[in-house]
């Protein structure tokens, strides 16, 4: 059951339409940074790999086995140094995922604010980051007019005033999808984590409990 709870919410996490409508832009030959894409699959395999182990270990608890218990608690302990290596990864990676978008999009709205916009797809990208998240510009002053002057970039508000006091930069927006994301796949993570503990006791538990059984 806590592997297709993992491997749902992973899989929710792969197809959400906002990091989908992001992570598969692509400008010019450049593709938009997928770093984000390493956890969730990680995510996706710990799932699939668990229900699959979760069902070695009910058939060798109903059986008895010694043998498939050790197993068991053999890919639970490769499962659990994989989930922790990649814990690490995401601790270490969780501020540059969000730095490497935003770069990205600083990229395209230059070019889109160019004559460079003729010869490639800056404006589509950066039309593309604006309608998925509801913002417009970067964190800077160009950013801060660009509502009131290239409104052809920016989603349209009904009022000149809605335009000025609802236009979040980009930047926060950006910050914000990530961050979100990668605290619930820390929790997802935690979740398991804490389950495999349990799991990795009680299955050597019951392997000895057999052992110690079969003597008498």
């Amino acid at each position: 059951l806590a592997g297709g709870i993992i491997l749902g919410v992973a899989l929710w996490l792969r197809h959400d339409s906002q990091t989908t409508n992001i992570l598969y832009l692509q400008l010019g030959d450049k593709q938009a940074p997928n770093t984000f894409y390493v956890g969730i699959y990680i995510l996706i395999a710990v799932g699939a790999v668990m229900m699959f182990v979760g069902f070695l270990g009910c058939y060798g608890a109903i059986q008895e086995s010694q043998c498939l218990l050790g197993t068991f608690f053999t890919c639970l302990v490769i499962l659990f140094a994989c989930e922790v290596a990649a814990g690490i990864w995401g601790f270490v990676n969780k501020d540059q995922i969000a730095k490497d978008v935003k770069q990205f999009y600083d990229q395209a709205f230059q070019q889109a604010l160019m004559a460079e916009s003729e010869t490639n797809n800056g404006r589509a990208v950066v039309k593309t980051f604006h309608e998925t998240l509801d913002c417009c510009g970067p964190d800077n002053a160009i950013g801060a007019v660009t509502p009131l002057w290239r409104d052809d970039l920016c989603p349209k508000k009904d009022s000149l005033l809605k335009t000025i006091l609802e236009t979040t930069s980009c930047h926060k927006k950006i910050d914000e999808l990530f961050s979100g994301k990668l605290y619930l796949i820390g929790i997802a993570a935690i979740v398991v984590a804490v389950i495999m503990i349990f799991e990795m006791i009680l299955s050597m538990v019951l392997c000895c409990g057999i052992r110690n059984s079969s003597v008498y």
